[in-house]
């Protein structure tokens, strides 16, 4: 795709009509989609945010790109939204081709696009390479910014491939050389996403791939981070995935956890390097202490099952208050925020990277970039073996407490301190994310809920975890 082409796309947040021509497909389409966050309520409208036409559908294939709020009804008791903003990538073409086939959103009946079939363009080669060359070339296209380190090389021609992997995003793989992540549901504000891994790029934590590009907009004064380019890890094995495969075998995974938990403090020790930490008295914890609480109340008016265990689960976040009563202190830093084996990449020399720094999705912009204990991206790990055990046919408990031990044990290595060596900290976290784990099961996949009820039980009825 030329740098002449994309200096001739336009915005075309005017057009009046392309919304309501594409509404009903979109109610139809959007909440099929594994990313789209309101799922189980319907949509009662869209407003456009900003639309920009980044190709001319008169050549044959057009690409909208479009900010969409959707709205949907609110729970009882929910405080005023205004509706997720969605990232939309709109493709044109007069009829698609049997390969674009599971791209399909509809056809459209009248406005702009009338007498079009309007597609998910991300599948399709042409527009994920105009994305790649806009960010190389740095081009400025309506309200977009497509941005890169200048000392980072883009060669042209890397042939394009998005990644089938269920996520909350979507991300396309240039090349075997560089990922382009497109954040779907997208917020005001510094994303962390983009600001973490450019602080520890700066720092020259080799555990993180470097930013080489990113996308932003700037709307009504806000700013919007809407993609990040790093550098692929070839031939690298996702953690999750790897993790079951040694699990299936009966293989050892304790050297890979260990080696897991050493390339987690590094990056924790970066972090404390580039951005500012604060110490957690008595009132600070007191707050972390009343977010765990709200989130279990929460979560039993949302998951009935939890009920009977909620005093017990309660009283490992009393427990955290009580220490913070008695005057002790904790050191809060900016975290990765959503650690789990799933997150984390093995390269083929065996060396770990830590990715997708965007945070728990559920949890506003600026709760995620705020200061937490480490124990919070610790606790994330362990309850990862826990699932990766919980999840195998038959269950191996004995397996997932070998990989925490040694997970622990590299983290201290790094950063001379053991994680189990506070264990109310350790256990309040981890019944924490236990709680969110339930939630997120009995939402989107409730065949998984029998897992993280196990940890709530054994939660429940132990002292420590």
């Amino acid at each position: 795709m030329s740098e002449a082409v994309i200096r001739t796309a336009t915005a075309s947040s005017g057009s009046p009509g392309l919304l309501a021509s594409l509404d009903p497909l979109l109610r139809d389409w959007l909440p099929r989609q594994r990313w789209f966050a309101g799922k189980g309520r319907p949509i009662t409208g869209f407003s456009l945010v900003a639309a920009t036409e980044l190709l001319p559908a008169r050549a044959g294939l057009g690409l909208h790109h479009l900010l969409v709020r959707a709205h949907q009804p609110l729970a009882l008791g929910a405080p005023p939204h205004p509706g997720d903003c969605y990232q939309l990538f709109i493709g044109v073409r007069e009829a698609l081709p049997p390969r674009l086939a599971p791209a399909l959103i509809g056809h459209v009946d009248e406005g702009p696009l009338a007498g079009h079939t309007v597609y998910e363009a991300l599948h399709d080669a042409r527009p994920a390479e105009l994305l790649l060359e806009a960010i190389r070339t740095q081009a400025r296209i309506g309200g977009l910014r497509f941005e890169r380190d200048p000392h980072q090389e883009i060669r042209d021609g890397l042939v394009p491939r998005l990644t089938t992997a269920e996520q909350s995003n979507s991300s396309i793989v240039f090349g075997d050389t560089f990922i382009l992540k497109l954040l779907r549901r997208v917020l005001p504000g510094v994303n962390p996403d983009l600001e973490l891994p450019l602080a520890l790029a700066r720092e020259g934590c080799p555990r993180v791939p470097a930013p080489t590009g990113w996308l932003r907009a700037e709307l009504s004064g806000d700013p919007y981070v809407l993609g990040v380019l790093q550098p692929f890890v070839q031939g690298a094995s996702d953690g999750w995935e790897l993790a079951l495969r040694e699990l299936s075998k009966g293989e050892d995974f304790s050297t890979e956890a260990r080696a897991l938990g050493r390339a987690t403090a590094e990056v924790h020790t970066a972090l404390a390097r580039a951005l500012p930490t604060v110490t957690l008295g008595h009132a600070q914890l007191h707050l972390l202490v009343d977010g765990m609480t709200e989130r279990l109340e929460a979560a039993t008016q949302a998951v009935p099952a939890l009920r009977p265990y909620a005093p017990a689960l309660h009283s490992a976040f009393t427990a955290l208050a009580d220490l913070a009563a008695e005057g002790r202190t904790w050191t809060a830093q900016r975290v990765h925020g959503d650690l789990h084996l799933g997150q984390c990449l093995r390269s083929a020399a065996g060396q770990w990277s830590l990715i997708d720094f965007e945070g728990e999705p559920s949890k506003p912009l600026a709760e995620r970039r705020m200061p937490q204990p480490p124990a919070r991206d610790i606790a994330g790990m362990l309850r990862s073996f826990d699932y990766a055990a919980l999840s195998a046919d038959p269950p191996d408990p004995g397996w997932a407490e070998t990989c925490r031990a040694a997970y622990c044990s590299g983290y201290a290595e790094v950063s001379g301190v053991d994680p189990r060596t506070d264990p109310v900290l350790l256990r309040a976290c981890e019944t924490d994310k236990a709680i969110y784990e339930v939630v997120y099961e009995a939402r989107h996949r409730p065949d998984w809920m029998a897992v993280p009820m196990a940890a709530i039980e054994r939660y429940a009825t132990s002292d420590l975890i």
